[in-house]
C-alpha cells in the first residue's frame, strides 16, 4: 500500500541523487490483477528503504554488502522459519510503498537464493538487485513504456480442466456413447480400370450431390449439414499421380486445385500419394426416434418388412395390417409407418441395437458400401427366436411422434423445420419390397428374370416376416 513521506524518518526523506549503489526491487513474476502497474504494488526500481523480518530483524538503508548481504538475512530467516517480510520502497522524492509478503527459494536464481512471494496474490513475486540510484529513477520514469512492453510480451497461459467423460456421454446423448453426426465417405471415381487416373474434385462433390439429392427425392428425412475434402495417403508410382508438387516451387500448387490425386517424393525418395475424398455431413430431419419392440410367447412373426433404397438406406418397406397385437403394432412401428405414407416419406432404420445401419463409404468404383438386408433379417429372427426385446432407431420426417407404449422422455433429438414435402406417389422401384400375390409361396420368389440380378424382395427374418395376401393400394407404396 502507499505510504506517506512522514512516516519514514527526516533523514530518508531529503537523499539527494547519487551514483552510489542502492539495494532495487526486481519484479520476477507478474501479478494476476490490474494492481500491478498501480502505486500500491512493488515495481522494478524501486529502492528499498526498510526490511521488516517477523517482529524482531529491522533493517535500513544502507544495506551493509547490498544483495548478497540481504540474501544471507533471508536465508537464515528461512532457515528458522521465520518467513514474514514487510518491505518499504522509496519511488522518486516523494512517493512511497510497501509490500507484505513471505520469504521463498527462487528457482530462477539456484540454491540459496531467495524471492518474495505476495501474501494478497501468490502469483506476485520481487526480488532484490543493486543498482545506481540514477538507473533506479530511470526506470521509474520509464514506467509507461515499459508497462506497454510488457502487454506486448505477455501471452495468455493456458490450463487444463478434468471432465467426467463417462458421466456425459451416457447422459447428454441420444443413444449412449454413440454420436449423432452422420456423414458418407466419397473416394474419387477412377477414371481408367487400371485405377490410375481419377475424376477431378469436381466429380466427387457433384455425386455427393446427386446421392443427397436422390435420397431426399426417394423419401429418405434427411438434411444437408456441411461438406469437406478429406486427404487420405497411399503410396504410388511416380506415374499414378495426376500432378506432382515440388517442395522448391510454390506454382505447382495451382496444378492440385480440383486434382483428387496428387503426389510428392518424401526425403526417403518414396512416392506418397494425396487421395482428396468429399465427406458430406447430413442430419435426421428432425432426429432419431427409438423403439423396442418386446417380444411375447407366441409371436409367430414380427409383423414387418424391410427393404434397401439404392443410396443404401434400409427403410421399413411394408408392415402387416389388421393385427393389433403384433410386434410391430404393440410397438407402435405400425404407426410410424402410416404416417410417413402419409407424408410420402420412408421410415428409415438409423440403429440397430444403437449400432448405425447407415451408408458410410462409396468405392471408386462407384459402388456404396452399406449394411446387408439380409444379415440384418437373420439378426431380427435370432431376437424372435431368442425372445430378446429389439431396439432400433428410425429417422423422424416431422415433429416427434410419441407411438402408443412409447417413452416420449427418450426423445431428446430437437425437431428440425420441415421443408417443402416431396409427391412421391409413384411405381414402386425395383429394390421396394411387394407383397406376395394370392397363391405364390416363398419358394417361388427366388431370382428376378432379369439377368444378374439377385433376389429383389429383401425381407426381417424367414417365414414370419413375409406376408402372404397382404395388399396396399399401388400409390401407397413407401
Amino acid at each position: 500500500m502507499t505510504i506517506n513521506r512522514s512516516q519514514l524518518q527526516a533523514d530518508q526523506s531529503s537523499r539527494p541523487m547519487s551514483m552510489a549503489v542502492v539495494l532495487s526491487i526486481d519484479c520476477l513474476k507478474g501479478s494476476s490483477r490490474a494492481e500491478e502497474w498501480t502505486g500500491d504494488m512493488l515495481q522494478t526500481g524501486d529502492i528499498v528503504e526498510e526490511l521488516r523480518i517477523g517482529g524482531s530483524v529491522v533493517m535500513r538503508s544502507p544495506f551493509k554488502n547490498g544483495r548478497s548481504g540481504v540474501q544471507k538475512i533471508l536465508h537464515s530467516s528461512f532457515k528458522s522459519n521465520d518467513t514474514s517480510i514487510v518491505v518499504r520502497v522509496r519511488r522518486g522524492s516523494d512517493e512511497f510503498a510497501e509490500l507484505q509478503a513471505c520469504i521463498v527459494p527462487n528457482e530462477f536464481s539456484g540454491k540459496k537464493q531467495y524471492m518474495l512471494r505476495s501474501i494478497d496474490d501468490p502469483n506476485y513475486a520481487v526480488g532484490f538487485c543493486d543498482r545506481s540510484e540514477s538507473e533506479c529513477l530511470e526506470l521509474i520514469a520509464s514506467r509507461s513504456s515499459r508497462m506497454v512492453n510488457a502487454l506486448s510480451r505477455t501471452p495468455l497461459q493456458d490450463g487444463y480442466v478434468s471432465y467426467r467423460w463417462e458421466k456425459k456421454l451416457n447422459e447428454h446423448l441420444q443413444v449412449p456413447y454413440s454420436s449423432c453426426f452422420l456423414s458418407i465417405l466419397f473416394l474419387p471415381k477412377a477414371s481408367d480400370r487400371s485405377g490410375s487416373q481419377y475424376n477431378d474434385l469436381e466429380d466427387t462433390l457433384a455425386r455427393a450431390n446427386a446421392w443427397l439429392i436422390a435420397s431426399q427425392e426417394f423419401g429418405i428425412p434427411i438434411v444437408f449439414m456441411s461438406i469437406q475434402t478429406e486427404s487420405l495417403l497411399t503410396k504410388i508410382s511416380g506415374e499414378r499421380a495426376s500432378s506432382t508438387v515440388s517442395a522448391g516451387s510454390l506454382s505447382d500448387l495451382s496444378n492440385i486445385a480440383s486434382a483428387s490425386l496428387y503426389g510428392f517424393e518424401d526425403y526417403h525418395g518414396v512416392d506418397i500419394g494425396v487421395v482428396r475424398a468429399v465427406r458430406l455431413w447430413y442430419a435426421p430431419l428432425a432426429g432419431e426416434f427409438p423403439i423396442e419392440i418386446e417380444l411375447k410367447e407366441g409371436d409367430l412373426k414380427l409383423g414387418f418388412a424391410i427393404s434397401r433404397s439404392e443410396e443404401g438406406f434400409i427403410y421399413i418397406s411394408s408392415v402387416v395390417d389388421g393385427d393389433d397385437n403384433a410386434p410391430s403394432s404393440r410397438s407402435g412401428l405400425r404407426s410410424l409407418y402410416m404416417e410417413a405414407v402419409s407424408k410420402s416419406q420412408r421410415l428409415v432404420i438409423s440403429r440397430v441395437s444403437n449400432q448405425k445401419v447407415l451408408p458410410w463409404i462409396v468405392s471408386p468404383a462407384g459402388a456404396i458400401r452399406c449394411y446387408d438386408t439380409v444379415s440384418l433379417s437373420q439378426k431380427l429372427s435370432m431376437h424372435k427366436h431368442a425372445k430378446m426385446p429389439i431396439l432400433i432407431h428410425v429417422i423422424l420426417w416431422d415433429k416427434p411422434i410419441f407411438p402408443p407404449n412409447a417413452d416420449s422422455s427418450s426423445l431428446r433429438a430437437s425437431p428440425m423445420p420441415f421443408p417443402p414435402e416431396v409427391n412421391l406417389a409413384r411405381q414402386p422401384s425395383e429394390n421396394q419390397v411387394q407383397p406376395l400375390p394370392p397363391g405364390m409361396s416363398d419358394e417361388d420368389l427366388i431370382m428376378d428374370n432379369k439377368p444378374g440380378q439377385l433376389l429383389t424382395r429383401d425381407t426381417a427374418g424367414d417365414i414370419s416376416f413375409r406376408f402372404h395376401n397382404f395388399s396396399i393400394p399401388s400409390n401407397n407404396w413407401v
